[in-house]
């Protein structure tokens, strides 16, 4: 062997010791597993949870799974308390943990917890049997709707919502395929849910039942959205179910991976590189992670993001404002 090839494998060697010894750095307290907390099955977190668990898994080596949660509520409380390793949340309910006035741990102001990247928006919607004759919020007073899992984000505001409207109905709560199977059976008159597009169990029912979806008449959407800062104006497209034909006005709250602050740096830091720089792969798993992308970070105006998040967005040229770092 001459003194070139011996100096090439030489460097070869040690570029490859290096970058092993870089790999075993960078992967120092990392946890063995990981648990995405999601929501109930035939709802969007279920899927998108799951699926991204399975892309972390193969992709960062490091064994992952979604688990079935009442939703943001309860997410955010589970990193909060390091019992999950991410979170999915609406940032509603996100808001009501950080400033200590989640209905699941009232008073505890839930500062551990920060951001990682902007998953989508999830509009609010609903959807009844045709032969009801419901076709707006205003129709259902008087009627028994469910609101989804409790601790949900349908949970959390559809019922101020129906108050602000000044409908009067009695609310019941089920993971969405069980209200689904509530609304065939008669069991409900109605499902008001909020999630990314489409829904699964709206899709579900579109198509093995007789039923009509709808949000909210242009003077209800006026109220809502005056009434309540934290959501934004959203149309819900024609065609996003087989039954709806045109627009609906409805309102939307942005959704959020987030873990606790523990986390390691490096850690958080691959998760949002993964997901941030495949979102093809994303769209994959959910045609809604169409909005998990670079330039959407800036939804969140008051959830501290991650150091390692942090710095995968300093690196692609953003500047995250000082009040959302740690």
């Amino acid at each position: 062997m001459n003194k070139v090839v011996k100096s090439l494998v030489a460097f070869a060697t040690g570029a490859a010791l290096l970058a092993g010894g870089a790999m075993a750095q960078d992967r120092k307290g990392w946890p063995r597993s990981l648990t995405i907390g999601t929501a109930s099955q035939g709802g969007v977190y279920f899927v998108y949870g799951n699926g991204l668990a399975g892309y972390i898994g193969e992709a960062l080596k490091i064994n992952s799974s979604g688990e079935v949660t009442g939703g943001p509520t309860v997410n955010a409380t589970l990193v909060q308390n390091k019992e999950h390793g991410i979170g999915l949340v609406t940032m509603g309910p996100m808001y009501d943990a950080w400033t200590g006035k989640s209905p699941l741990a009232p008073g505890l102001k839930h500062t551990d917890v920060r951001a990682l990247f902007a998953m989508y928006e999830t509009p609010f919607h609903a959807v009844a049997m045709r032969k009801s004759n419901i076709k707006s919020i205003a129709d259902l007073k008087g009627k028994r709707v469910s609101v989804g899992p409790a601790g949900g984000t349908a949970d959390g505001y559809w019922p101020r919502f129906l108050q602000e409207l000044g409908v009067n109905a009695t609310i019941t709560r089920s993971g969405a395929a069980d209200a689904a199977s509530q609304l065939k059976d008669g069991l409900i008159d109605a499902f008001l849910f909020a999630a990314g597009l489409p829904i699964g169990a709206f899709s579900q029912l579109a198509a093995e039942a007789d039923v009509v979806t709808f949000a909210f008449t242009p003077e209800e959407h006026a109220k809502v959205v005056k009434a309540f800062p934290e959501v934004s104006p959203f149309k819900i497209p024609a065609n996003t179910y087989t039954v709806q034909k045109e627009d609906n006005n409805s309102v939307a709250m942005w959704n959020y991976a987030v873990v606790h602050k523990e986390m390691p740096e490096s850690l958080a830091y691959e998760v949002t590189k993964l997901v941030l720089e495949n979102n093809p792969r994303m769209v994959q798993i959910h045609a809604a992670a169409k909005g998990t992308v670079l330039q959407n970070w800036n939804n969140n105006s008051f959830l501290p993001y991650h150091k390692g998040a942090v710095r995968y967005y300093q690196e692609k040229g953003i500047t995250i404002p000082a009040k959302l770092k740690d």
